[in-house]
């Protein structure tokens, strides 16, 4: 029988970057294809997210720690913190959110009024034309009393 030896690269990094909007990828990144059957979906989402080449990268779930340790106060301020420090650790990868096949969003107490504020800042760091492959997950409570989302992904990088 033949061993077969799986290679994942993880990353992490601490600090948040200055981002403007819309920081995806500015062109459909090859190695990913939304998959959409017909029938009942969620908006703003893909059902599920080919990949055809490239190396995985597992995203720890990124908190809202801002580069001076602070944690900001309420959930779209927490929001851009995070996805700047995802964002970060793309960029230590050599990649950016066009790579992003999979999220996962956990938010602290959520209720369904969260959503529009989630899918704003979310889409200024994702392509809404290939959103990926998402879960939105409400928790009881996350590491910190003052932490209100956590965000982790898969991304593919060439």
């Amino acid at each position: 029988m033949r061993k077969v030896r799986a290679q994942f690269n993880l990353g992490i990094v601490a600090g948040a970057l200055s981002m403007t909007t819309n920081v995806f990828s500015q062109s459909v990144p090859s190695q990913l294809r939304a998959i959409n059957p017909p029938g009942p979906s969620i908006p703003g989402i893909s059902a599920g997210v080919l990949v055809s080449e490239g190396k995985l990268l597992f995203l720890s779930g990124h908190v809202p720690i801002a580069a001076d340790g602070r944690i900001p106060e309420g959930l779209e301020a927490q929001l851009r913190t995070v996805f700047d420090n995802l964002s970060a650790t793309l960029r230590a990868a050599g990649s950016d959110f066009g790579s992003v096949a999979r999220i996962t969003i956990m938010v602290k107490d959520y209720n369904p009024n969260m959503l529009a504020t989630i899918r704003r800042v979310r889409d200024q760091y994702v392509d809404p034309q290939l959103p990926p492959a998402s879960a939105l997950v409400g928790v009881a409570s996350l590491f910190d009393q003052k932490v209100l989302v956590e965000v982790d992904a898969i991304a593919v990088v060439k």
